[in-house]
C-alpha cells in the first residue's frame, strides 16, 4: 500500500459508453437482435464484461469466438451497424452526469474524454447531446481510432488515458500553467478493462459499473479497483520500458496496476451526489476549486 494518500485531483478523464451515456444497453439490444435472427442465445454478461471498453478488433475476436454465428464477421457487422444507426441517436446521459460535468467546470477541474468508440459511432451517440459533450473541448476528445494510439494499444493498456492527459498539458503549457501529473488525474470508468487502463496510467479511478456488471464481479470488487483482473497481457518489463520516459522519481509507477486496498480507486454505484471532497476538490473563498 502507498505510504501517502493520493494527491488532490486537478483533471478528470472520462470514458463514454455506459459511463456518460446509456449506450451499453443499446449495444446489447443491437447485438441480441442479430443473435436472435440466427437462433443464438442472448449475450451474457460474462462475455459482455470482456467486450466493454475494448477497441473493436479485440472485442470482435472475443465475441465471435463465443457467438459461433453462421454468418461471416463482415455480414454480422453490416447488420449490427444498421441497427446501431437506428438506436445510437437515442442515447441519453446517465444519472448524475450533467451535474457532475457542470460541477467540475465550476470548480476549475480540467476534463477530457477517452473513449474506445471510433469517430462514426461517437458522432451517432453524441451529436444530439451537445449539453453533455460541449463540456469536452475538441482537442480533449480522444477516440478509439485516434492515429496517435498504436494498434493493439487500446484499453486495458494505459495509452488512451496518457494521451488524454497529454492534450490537457499541451494547453496548460501554452497558458504557462504547471503540468498535471498522472497521479493528479481521476479516471471515470464503467468497464473492468477501463479501470485497469486508468490504474496502469498511474491515475486515480472511479469505477461506476452497470448493475449487472457489478453482479458479475461480486466478491472481486477489490481486485477490479486495483486493476488486477489480468485484462492486459503485455509483459510487465515491456510495459515499463514503454512508459519509462513518463516516470518521475518518487511518483507512482506508470505502466503497472495498483494494489489491493491502496486507496487509489473508488467504487460508486451512481454519479449522483458526487463526493468532491473525497478527491481533494475543496471549497475556498466561497468557491469550490481543485487544489
Amino acid at each position: 500500500m502507498p505510504s501517502t494518500p493520493p494527491p488532490p485531483v486537478r483533471a478528470c478523464l472520462f470514458d463514454m459508453d455506459g459511463l456518460l451515456i446509456d449506450s451499453e444497453d443499446l449495444y446489447t439490444i443491437c447485438t441480441n437482435t442479430v443473435l436472435a435472427e440466427h437462433n443464438r442465445p442472448s449475450l451474457p454478461w460474462s462475455i459482455k464484461a470482456q467486450l466493454q471498453g475494448r477497441p473493436g478488433p479485440q472485442a470482435s475476436q472475443i465475441f465471435h469466438a463465443w457467438a459461433q454465428l453462421p454468418i461471416t464477421p463482415e455480414e454480422f457487422y453490416a447488420r449490427q451497424s444498421q441497427l446501431q444507426r437506428e438506436h445510437f441517436p437515442k442515447t441519453q446521459p446517465l444519472p448524475g452526469v450533467l451535474d457532475l460535468l457542470i460541477g467540475l467546470r465550476k470548480r476549475g477541474v480540467k476534463t477530457a474524454l477517452a473513449t474506445s468508440s471510433h469517430k462514426g459511432n461517437f458522432e451517432l451517440k453524441s451529436s444530439h447531446l451537445p449539453h453533455v459533450f460541449d463540456h469536452f473541448d475538441e482537442e480533449h476528445r480522444v477516440l478509439g481510432d485516434d492515429e496517435r494510439i498504436a494498434p493493439g494499444r487500446g484499453k486495458p493498456a494505459p495509452d488512451i488515458y496518457l494521451l488524454a492527459l497529454k492534450t490537457l498539458n499541451e494547453v496548460a503549457k501554452a497558458n504557462g500553467d504547471e503540468d498535471i501529473r498522472p497521479e493528479e488525474c481521476l479516471v471515470f470508468e464503467d468497464s473492468v478493462p477501463g479501470v485497469e487502463s486508468g490504474r496502469r496510467a498511474g491515475m486515480q479511478v472511479v469505477w461506476c459499473p452497470h448493475p449487472e456488471l457489478l453482479l458479475e464481479f461480486k466478491g472481486r470488487e477489490r481486485e477490479v479497483l486495483a486493476g488486477l483482473t489480468g485484462e492486459h497481457k503485455e509483459n510487465e518489463e515491456e510495459e515499463l520500458a514503454r512508459t519509462e520516459l513518463q516516470l518521475e522519481q518518487g511518483k507512482r509507477r506508470v505502466g503497472q496496476p495498483g494494489e489491493i486496498d491502496d486507496g487509489w480507486a473508488t467504487l460508486l454505484e451512481t454519479l449522483e451526489g458526487f463526493p468532491y471532497h473525497k478527491f481533494g476538490i475543496e471549497e475556498k473563498n466561497g468557491k469550490e476549486v481543485s487544489k
